[in-house]
């Protein structure tokens, strides 16, 4: 509130001031003026008088009947507002007044009513303006009069009339002076100074108030709201708006402010959003780092397991040879015993078991760097599905196919994906031995082909689900070897993509890959090859 009274307060006392001192010049420019303006026509209305009595007493002076022009000259000096008038000659000598005490007395040049003509400068002037002759002064009561001066000059009836004879060469005969009094003139003048000066402060009081108004409603009023709106909004109110904002500097002011506070609702709507959801995005990014490191771990351990195994499997693989060798050879000597050829032949089955073993062990080991080509992926499934569809494990299993045939063709080895799925579809028809349905679909999505492998079996369990890619881990007791998806995985990552699994104990299981159509290598490190 101070601040906007400090405002309206000063901007109302500079206006003021500026109206004050306007309105005192304009009074004293046009008092002046008026007193300016009386003087001059009180002086051609005394001038006028001077040469109407001149013209009136005329035929007097010529029949120099002084007599009849002094009683003239009493009577029009008896009127209201005439001090004096006077006649006196060239050398200032009064011949008469309507002021008798002042007959005889000589006038000096110096004074008000010679000063006119007698100047400084030598010679008198023998003619001077009407201006000139005008003169103001006060009496001894403090009473103004405006005095003028008329001269009688030698006209040629004066110096050719027989009554009285003037030289011809004389320019000046005598002198008239009027003085009249400007009491009621200055009167006037002082009630249209008196007017002026009343008209004048109602006119400031008028532009005042109206000023008062006109800035406490265009100014300070908007300010105001605006100071308002800007302390709601500092205590924390974003749903403050200023409404009916004016179509002016002001209001553009105002929507500037409206939209600021809009934008700083957003923006704290947007604070307050992350602060609601960043512990779930905390949550969300420490389960990704978290699979991104297990991811990493794992292939770290498939590179270093397979270095292992296959210096394992290259050792065993000669003395299982040289038993399988002597052992078939053993069972087709003649003359043994049943009970042993029956030995003999369990020897070269337990063998041959060992052999398929290492030669698991040895796939492992050798993953190589995928000799790619550009290929087809429904192409490479429709292949692997030829390869198994019509084995015994696949009779009552029901293959539902789903392809997008607009999927774009990518980089990759054909044998080495042909392997994945094999691995994949096999596992599947493992787990569904009563029959079900295998439900394959591809699509396209964001630069990566999508393969999805569902089936309808028995699932697998959530301790198990995690470890399902980790070398030698199988959930078939004594059927396999757990090397499978191990390579299923290195194969996928090696062409840039990656594998995700989802399972439902009796339910079923659901297998994701995700290849990239430009065959991305990661240059996984790849196991020495023996």
């Amino acid at each position: 509130m101070a601040l906007r009274f400090s405002l309206l307060v000063k901007f109302m006392a500079v206006i003021s001031t500026v109206l004050l001192i306007t309105m005192f010049i304009s009074v004293v420019v046009n008092v002046r003026f008026q007193r300016q303006i009386t003087l001059e026509n009180s002086l051609h209305e005394a001038d006028y008088f001077s040469e109407t009595i001149l013209r009136s007493t005329y035929y007097q002076m010529l029949e120099d009947d002084r007599e009849m022009l002094y009683q003239m000259i009493d009577e029009v000096g008896a009127m209201p507002g005439i001090r004096r008038i006077r006649l006196f000659n060239k050398e200032g000598i009064i011949n008469f007044s309507t002021d008798k005490q002042e007959v005889g007395t000589i006038i000096q040049h110096n004074s008000e009513g010679c000063s006119i003509c007698h100047l400084d400068t030598g010679e008198p002037l023998a003619y001077a303006p009407t201006a000139a002759r005008g003169r103001t002064f006060y009496d001894e009561n403090g009473e103004i009069f405006l005095g003028v001066t008329k001269a009688i000059y030698n006209d040629p009836s004066c110096y050719t009339a027989e009554c009285h004879y003037h030289p011809q060469d004389r320019e000046l005969n005598g002198i008239l002076d009027v003085q009249i009094s400007l009491k009621n003139r200055m009167a006037q003048v002082d009630i249209f100074r008196n007017y002026f000066v009343i008209l004048t402060c109602v006119l400031l009081v008028l532009l005042f108030v109206a000023l008062l108004l006109l800035t406490k409603r265009l100014i300070i009023s908007p300010v105001s709201v605006l100071i308002e709106h800007q302390r709601r909004i500092s205590a924390g109110d974003l749903s403050s708006m200023i409404e009916d904002a004016p179509n002016d500097e002001l209001g553009e002011l105002a929507r500037g402010a409206n939209q600021m506070t809009r934008s700083l609702r957003a923006s704290q709507a947007e604070i307050r959003n992350w602060a609601n959801t960043l512990e779930a995005k905390v949550e969300e990014r420490t389960q990704q780092i978290q699979k991104m490191q297990g991811t990493l771990a794992r292939s770290e351990r498939l590179a270093s397991l397979g270095k292992l195994v296959a210096g394992i499997a290259h050792e065993i693989n000669n003395p299982l040879t040289g038993i399988l060798m002597f052992s078939s050879m053993a069972a087709e000597t003649p003359g043994i015993s049943e009970q042993m050829k029956k030995d003999l032949d369990t020897i070269t089955q337990e063998t041959q078991r060992c052999a398929g073993i290492v030669r698991g062990l040895l796939d492992f080991g050798r993953e190589s760097i995928p000799m790619k080509t550009y290929i087809s992926v429904n192409t490479i499934l429709d292949k692997t599905l030829a390869l198994v569809e019509n084995q015994t494990l696949f009779q009552d299993v029901e293959i539902a196919r789903e392809y997008d045939d607009q999927i774009p063709e990518l980089e990759g080895d054909p044998n080495q994906l042909e392997q994945v799925f094999m691995n994949i579809f096999i596992n599947a028809a493992q787990a569904m031995l009563a029959g079900g349905q295998l439900a394959i679909k591809t699509w396209f999505n964001d630069e990566m082909v999508m393969i999805r492998i569902a089936d309808t079996g028995c699932g697998i369990s959530g301790e198990n689900l995690e470890r399902i890619f980790d070398p030698f881990f199988t959930t078939k007791d004594q059927q396999g070897t757990g090397l499978g998806l191990s390579v299923s995985y290195g194969i996928v990552e090696n062409h840039g993509g990656d594998i995700r699994v989802e399972s439902c104990p009796a339910k079923g299981t659901a297998f994701t890959i995700r290849l990239p159509v430009n065959g991305g290598d990661k240059g996984l490190p790849v196991p020495p090859s023996h």
